[in-house]
């Protein structure tokens, strides 16, 4: 009986490339969206540019790894809030830093789109992160902090927009604790 090829575990220096290659690419994607380029990942990786092809052989790849490794990082996160001693707090604290961090993700999102689309681990990605928000809004209801009349899909509209347009508008800390305060009050227990 001859025995399956066993897949070799990549040599130490390779996933440290591959690491550092999903760093810098995070990084030049999500300030330089559709325009940032491989060559600048490359160069800024400290990597040849068949060094960044032998991982994800297409820009595409690169975007889709990135972007899987972005929401399975803000998923992991959500999932730690389910601890806190405060579910309110732990709910609003992770609703604003999604929306803080909506701009670079968003640049990631459309280079991704631009470059061919996303697949399926993209999907399922970003579904785990949904689930965690679910989570996450669920404790905090039957902790009394947010009202219990609202489901996950008007809540997750809620953060897709507010995330979406403080990114478009570019607006400034100021402005976006202030549009923050208001879609909080909107999502506060009613009054009995």
């Amino acid at each position: 009986m001859v025995e399956p090829a066993r897949r070799r575990a990549p040599r130490a220096d390779a996933q440290v490339n591959r690491t550092r290659i999903l760093d810098v690419a995070e990084e030049v994607f999500g300030a330089g969206g559709e325009a940032a380029s491989t060559e600048e990942v490359a160069r800024l990786a400290g990597v040849g540019i068949a060094t960044v092809f032998r991982h994800y052989p297409t820009k595409a790849a690169l975007l889709e790894a990135v972007l899987v490794r972005r929401f399975t990082r803000l998923r992991e996160r959500a999932e730690t809030q389910l601890s806190a001693g405060d579910a309110g707090r732990a709910f609003y604290d992770f609703f604003g830093d999604l929306v803080t961090d909506a701009a670079t993700k968003i640049a990631i999102g459309d280079a991704l789109l631009d470059a061919g689309g996303a697949h399926e681990s993209v999907t399922e990605a970003s579904q785990g992160l949904r689930r965690a928000v679910g989570k996450l809004l669920d404790r905090a209801q039957r902790a009394g902090a947010v009202r219990d009349d609202v489901e996950l899909p008007e809540v997750y509209a809620l953060l897709v927009g507010t995330s979406r347009a403080a990114a478009h508008a570019a607006l400034d800390d100021e402005v976006r604790a202030r549009v923050l305060a208001i879609v909080y009050d909107g999502l506060a227990p009613l009054p009995r």
